[in-house]
């Protein structure tokens, strides 16, 4: 792959966006390697940490090609076809964000499930200075994040959430240094491979079910689990520390 660096490990996946002569701009080059990403980690789920590096996740949409889409493109939803795909994948995914996160790079990372981030870390959604919105998702995806008044901050004044608000807000989990960042994102993931890899997908598929769908979600998921090996295997284990 050319704009991202891979890291197929037995137990996650590690992807770094890779366009560091472009601040790594998304452009379509990346979106369709971030596609091919999510066909494997649909078909083989396992989590998936997201970064950019040190010193920068993403500076955006590429607009030396946004400026040449029209109308058809818009409605093709080429970025928000991607990202609601990111969100949808079947295991949690992390983001570690040092940096600029700007426009479609915040968005990359507000489908994350979950995002930590450096004390350097900068959100922002610029789109309407460039007489776009942000329409990969920002827009409604972001007030579920914040709450409505900050999103709107964002999406409508240009405000740049920094390290502090995102973590006070919610928007990231925890703050560390830049060169601790992915080091933290790691310990997460290494939390959830330590769980049942089915309960850990169907909490996540619950979890993101509409409200209207409970609890009819949760008996099913849980039916499905109570039934599974694992489950048996895993309360037999913690019994038996307790000599019981």
């Amino acid at each position: 792959m050319n704009t991202l660096l891979i890291d197929e490990r037995d137990d996650r996946t590690v992807v770094r966006l890779h366009r560091p002569e472009a601040r790594n701009a998304i452009n379509a080059e990346m979106i369709a390697e971030l596609h091919r990403v999510c066909d494997r980690l649909e078909t083989s789920p396992r989590p998936l940490l997201l970064t950019g590096g040190e010193s920068l996740f993403a500076a955006g949409a590429d607009i030396a090609e946004l400026i040449d889409r029209g109308r058809e493109q818009a409605l093709q939803g080429i970025n928000s076809t991607l990202l609601e795909r990111v969100r949808r994948l079947p295991m949690p995914t992390v983001a570690a964000v040092n940096g600029y996160a700007l426009g479609g790079g915040a968005e990359l990372a507000y489908a994350c499930d979950i995002r930590v981030a450096g004390t350097g870390a900068r959100f922002g959604n610029p789109e309407p200075h460039l007489g776009i919105i942000a329409g990969a998702g920002a827009c409604w995806r972001l007030k579920d994040l914040v709450g409505e008044p900050l999103a709107k901050l964002v999406l409508l004044a240009g405000h740049t959430i920094e390290a502090e608000q995102a973590l006070h807000s919610g928007l990231v989990a925890s703050l560390h240094e830049p060169a601790d960042v992915e080091a933290a994102a790691h310990r997460l993931i290494d939390g959830m491979t330590a769980m049942s890899a089915t309960a850990l997908r169907l909490t996540k598929l619950v979890l993101d079910a509409p409200p209207g769908a409970h609890p009819v979600t949760d008996q099913l998921a849980q039916a499905v689990l109570f039934e599974d090996p694992d489950k048996h295997a895993r309360m037999k284990k913690f019994l038996d520390r307790r000599g019981k």
